[in-house]
């Protein structure tokens, strides 16, 4: 497990092309006799019309639900995931010593399923959270491990345990002939990958270095992390990473240099400029920049979007607020649950809360919230922008 979990996603991206046929033969005679649920489906996406509805039309309903623009474009991506799934099996990551780096543990045994064989490495300090400086690496984890045992409940000392394991990793990679980074567009994700490509450009390694990076996955509607995905898709994903060239090392330590200056000066810079080797980077960054306390209000985006669902929705329960905030209202999901418990803080903070907690006999997820009248003064604020 990371030091702070990541939130869990509901669509995995898998599609069985044969199941999607029954669906539409079974979508057509629902309608030819006139069910209300068939018909109210087919007019989502098919306008009224005299002429009869063939299967054609119900595929094109069926693809179209399952977030495809035709038929022809599902059953190219299934057989897409069919392809990429033999040819893993046949060729994979064998070939090479590898080794597969990751934020987190949430794909190492979906590798394994989908039949990879190399390394895994595990790196996960959160630093779209808490102090960040340009330091040595040795300076660097004493300054995190700080501030994780400080929101995680660790002690400092194994919080710094845990980061030297991985950390020590990263001198340690002369063994490997390629390194694979699978990474998300969000600012968790992102920033991270920073880090180790300001690493990577600071000592390049004899190894290929490759991307794996996401932002999208047909048939996904809400992608939030590689982590909800199938192990099928995995081996998709495989076939489309990149070589990792100049252009994005460079980019990489441009944008730790930014995250660790004295102001955001440097951070706006980078964004306005397009970050056009990985343009995920750029928009990951222009969402850490959200988090700055508004000069009238004193809130970033997250604390204003957790009053935004406690008005909506409270009272409400702390893990329920979370829910709601990973699944309708961040633009780019990237907080875990513990991070969010940590934000949470300042708002619930006496003597002037914005949002009222229910006393401590529960779990704080179980905890109710509500929002205070300053709570709803702040948030008026904020909207009359």
């Amino acid at each position: 497990m990371s030091f702070l979990s990541r939130p869990d996603a509901t669509s995995h991206g898998r599609f069985n092309l044969e199941q999607q046929r029954k669906r539409a033969k079974e979508l057509l005679k629902a309608a030819r006799t006139d069910e209300p649920a068939a018909l109210a489906r087919i007019l989502q996406y098919i306008p009224p019309r005299e002429a009869p509805l063939q299967l054609a039309d119900t595929q094109f309903v069926v693809a179209r639900e399952c977030g495809f623009p035709s038929w022809p474009k599902l059953k190219a991506h299934i057989e897409a995931l069919d392809f990429s799934r033999r040819r893993l099996a046949e060729r994979g990551d064998r070939d090479m010593a590898t080794l597969h780096i990751r934020c987190g543990t949430d794909i190492e045994h979906s590798l394994r399923t989908a039949g990879f064989g190399g390394d895994f490495l595990e790196f996960s300090d959160p630093f779209c959270i808490g102090p960040l400086r340009d330091l040595p690496p040795e300076d660097l984890m004493t300054l995190r491990a700080r501030y994780l045992a400080e929101i995680s409940g660790m002690t400092e000392r194994d919080a710094l345990a845990r980061l030297r394991k991985s950390y020590a990793a990263l001198d340690e990679l002369e063994r490997y002939e390629r390194l694979v980074l699978w990474f998300e567009h969000d600012s968790y994700d992102q920033l991270i990958l920073a880090y180790l490509l300001h690493r990577l450009n600071a000592k390049p390694p004899k190894a290929r270095v490759e991307l794996v990076a996401v932002e999208s996955v047909p048939g996904v509607e809400r992608f939030i992390g590689i982590g909800q995905l199938a192990p099928d898709l995995l081996a998709w994903l495989w076939q489309q990473r990149r070589p990792v060239e100049a252009p994005l090392l460079a980019l990489g330590a441009q944008a730790w240099q930014a995250l660790t200056a004295n102001g955001p000066e440097p951070l706006k810079a980078l964004v306005a400029s397009g970050t056009s080797a990985l343009p995920m980077m750029g928009h990951a960054l222009a969402r850490h920049l959200q988090e700055l306390p508004a000069a009238d209000t004193g809130l970033g985006l997250t604390a204003r979007l957790t009053l935004e669902i406690v008005r909506d929705h409270g009272p409400l329960p702390v893990g329920k607020t979370f829910s709601y905030l990973m699944r309708e209202y961040e633009p780019l999901p990237y907080l875990g649950d513990l991070m969010f418990w940590w934000l949470l803080q300042p708002l619930i903070a006496e003597p002037e809360p914005l949002l009222d907690i229910s006393e401590n006999q529960w779990e704080w997820p179980h905890r109710q919230l509500e929002l205070t009248e300053r709570g709803r003064a702040v948030l008026h604020i904020c909207e009359s922008r």
